[in-house]
């Protein structure tokens, strides 16, 4: 499969969501309207925060709120690989709970141990991950459904190993969540290293297949794209992602927990549908869902600086993440128009 194959679908891509005969302006607009609402309310509500709290527009602030959404946003980029596919995954849930539980009851106090684990940990994810894709595609099952089923066999898993939470993580372990270098928190520098991964994958003849298979899989098939390799390495990629996050979390909480990936799933999905990325396949990307992420820790940090309830944070983020599908919806349905007139 050669790139020029892939690159001239993904054009084919964009030019039907924007015709020939529409201005350069609103394909551009057509394509990346929710990421611009999205990139347009975080700057109001840092806006509302600054103004209610000192310190806000500082790196100590950046420190803290990155450290804060970090492990949302490692869980994210996976997710929002397996949406750009056209997929669900809710196996994120529980290969962070396994993550997590494995991490605090094998890792010990030597280094070797801990860093054995940690590669067993990534693998782990990596395999349920390509099972879980090949088992969609081979099969032709709802990833909806074999995902969930993956998640409540990991979870039942993870009890097995830790039935409530506990255990403990090496002190050098811990410390790498709290390290920082040049004023910069390690959560700092992994953010800075997702997005030059971004830069480096969206090109590539991967991302390529991935966005076009859920674009239009008929085109993409056609167009040379295995729409099984497709599958496996997008859910691969997730379940990597997802292990990537549970490793993180222990950094910062110091145990496991068989139920704490729980707590994660829907909101992967949100951040990356509030920052853009559709639920249809083949449009978005992850600078969208890093917006997402920080949209939804900026709306906690108002709760908690109003004095406001916690209980109305779901309340927030349910409704910014029913106006963000709204918009993804009109926008799917203006390229259609656009495309018949």
């Amino acid at each position: 499969m050669k790139a020029s194959v892939l690159e001239d679908e993904d054009r084919n891509t964009r030019e039907v969501r924007a015709p020939r005969g529409t201005s350069r302006w609103r394909k551009q607009l057509d394509e990346r309207a929710s990421f611009l609402v999205a990139c347009a309310l975080l700057i109001g509500l840092v806006a509302v925060y600054g103004s209610l709290r000192k310190g806000v527009f500082s790196f100590e602030e950046l420190n803290l709120d990155t450290a804060a959404a970090m492990t949302l946003l490692l869980a994210a980029s996976g997710q929002t690989v397996v949406l750009l596919r056209g997929g669900i995954d809710l196996s994120i849930g529980g290969i962070i709970s396994l993550g997590t539980v494995l991490a605090a009851t094998r890792f010990g106090h030597h280094p070797q141990t801990a860093a054995f684990w940690t590669f067993l940990i990534i693998a782990m994810g990596l395999l349920v991950g390509a099972a879980n894709g090949l088992i969609i595609a081979v099969l032709e099952l709802q990833p909806f459904l074999v995902t969930l089923t993956t998640w409540a066999i990991l979870s039942g898993v993870a009890l097995i190993v830790l039935p409530t939470d506990g255990g403990s993580l090496p002190p050098g372990w811990m410390k790498f969540g709290a390290a920082s270098w040049f004023g910069l928190s390690s959560s700092v520098w992994l953010l800075i290293a997702l997005l030059l991964f971004w830069c480096w994958f969206r090109k590539t003849r991967l991302c390529l297949a991935i966005r076009a298979s859920g674009s239009n899989e008929r085109s993409a098939y056609l167009s040379g794209v295995s729409l099984i390799f497709s599958d496996v390495a997008a859910y691969a990629l997730s379940g990597t992602f997802a292990a990537l996050a549970s490793l993180y979390l222990t950094t910062q909480t110091g145990t496991g927990s068989p139920t704490i990936g729980n707590g994660y799933i829907l909101p992967t999905v949100a951040a990356a549908v509030i920052g853009g990325v559709s639920l249809f396949g083949g449009r978005g990307g992850l600078v969208g869902t890093i917006v997402g992420v920080f949209i939804m820790t900026m709306i906690g940090n108002l709760v908690f600086v109003l004095s406001v309830s916690s209980y109305w944070q779901p309340v927030v983020s349910g409704v910014i993440l029913l106006l963000a599908v709204l918009a993804s919806s009109i926008a799917e349905k203006s390229a259609k128009r656009n495309l018949l007139a």
